[in-house]
């Protein structure tokens, strides 16, 4: 999907980043219900090493991928810095987590302001952190779900935007939940991208956990 569609129905282009570290599924959702409409394009896809598996997804839908491997920097602090300025440069209005396993550095979030959100299966504040499915499957919970948030200097704490509780099927099975929870990520995420780029997102400038959600933006659009 080149951009040239966008501009024949006169839509401003609005480019996102997606960083990525392994397979890419939500980075697959992204591709096939957000970028080349209404506007929206997937300017470039991030991963932190060059064997991830989302970068052929990319590939295969013509999108420009790079590689800034913390191996190949002094600290993750440089790399941070060289990625933002890249993403700077390419004029990139958001950046999409989806399935990017690095805390990003300070610096990094300081250069896109509010403008950096990440997914998550569960419903936050509860089970934050790099196991969040191994976590609820222990502490036995029946109901979980899907969070899309900003991100902050912390652990999945950044201000919550959008969620949607996920009864668990009658498993242990961590593969078999994180399937059941990857149908409904497939939907939020391109969901509060559309709304982002739509102008339907905003932080309450008084208390700044706090997130407006306008889905009249959305509402001519399906």
């Amino acid at each position: 999907m080149g951009r040239s569609p966008l501009i024949l129905q006169g839509l401003n282009p609005f480019p996102i980043a997606v960083l990525v570290s392994g397979s890419g599924t939500n980075l697959q959702a992204i591709l096939d219900d957000v970028h080349g409409h209404d506007g929206i394009t997937v300017d470039v896809v991030v991963a932190n090493r060059p064997d991830a598996p989302a970068l052929r997804r990319a590939e295969a839908t013509g999108v420009e991928t790079a590689v800034f491997d913390a191996r190949d920097y002094a600290d993750r602090a440089e790399r941070d810095r060289a990625m933002a300025g890249y993403l700077k440069d390419r004029g990139v209005r958001l950046v999409v987590l989806a399935g990017y396993m690095h805390l990003l550095d300070p610096m990094f979030l300081a250069e896109f302001p509010n403008a950096v959100i990440n997914v998550h299966p569960a419903l936050l504040p509860a089970f934050p952190g790099a196991n969040p499915v191994r976590d609820q499957v222990a502490y036995g919970v029946k109901v979980s779900g899907i969070t899309v948030h900003f991100v902050d200097d912390g652990v999945d704490t950044g201000a919550i935007i959008l969620q949607e509780a996920v009864t668990l099927p009658p498993t242990r099975n961590e593969e078999e939940i994180l399937t059941v929870l990857h149908r409904t990520e497939h939907q939020l995420l391109p969901r509060a991208i559309r709304l982002f780029a739509r102008g339907g997102i905003r932080v309450d400038p008084d208390d700044p956990r706090y997130v407006h959600i306008d889905e009249g933006v959305l509402s001519d659009h399906g």
